[in-house]
């Protein structure tokens, strides 16, 4: 009875082969991973959580988890499937910038409006800090998140509506190597 999920049906195979930059062999390997990890086949925003915190164990990266959690759980029905997390990852660790962008544009759109605004891009900024252990330097010229945002804004936002749309977000991004590092690409 367990193991009726332990393979990988071929069509969903063959999809996610089409669909991602992994090959058969890689799409296989991660299933297998993904199973070991998450036995009943999804991965809860707490297993999620869990995760990052081995990842991050000098500060809390609750929040940030949660955040790209939502991202990955393109179906919002609060469980990341293997299906999810294989094209999130794919887009994350192989695609090409403007994929990268696209999918970082909408974890900083929270609401999904379409638009960054500024409160959003603090809430990420933020929990960037949270996770990183990150405390202010005064050596720093943006040694806050606040500052950090200012900053992203007044570079990015060029029609000044105090919100950023993906094309000014994906060209300001293109612009300053120092922008889509600050926001952890």
């Amino acid at each position: 009875m367990g193991k009726k999920n332990s393979k990988l049906k071929a069509d969903t195979l063959q999809t996610l082969v089409k669909e991602t930059y992994f090959t058969e062999k890689e799409v296989k390997q991660w299933y297998k991973g993904f199973l070991k990890d998450c036995p009943d086949g999804l991965l809860t925003e707490q297993g999620f959580i869990k995760i990052y915190k081995q990842f991050f164990p000098q500060g809390d990266p609750t929040k940030f988890a949660s955040l790209v959690f939502r991202v990955f759980d393109e179906n919002h029905d609060g469980a990341i499937e293997f299906e999810e997390f294989i094209r999130a990852l794919s887009i994350t660790s192989r695609g090409n910038l403007d994929e990268k962008l696209a999918w970082a544009f909408r974890l900083y759109d929270v609401d999904n409006d379409g638009y960054i605004t500024k409160d959003e891009m603090y809430n990420i900024v933020d929990a960037i800090y949270q996770m990183v252990g990150s405390k202010p330097n005064p050596q720093d010229d943006e040694n806050t998140p606040q500052k950090r945002v200012e900053r992203i804004f007044s570079q990015m936002d060029t029609n000044n509506d105090q919100r950023l749309s993906l094309e000014e977000f994906k060209e300001g991004s293109k612009q300053d190597p120092k922008i889509v590092q600050a926001l952890s690409i």
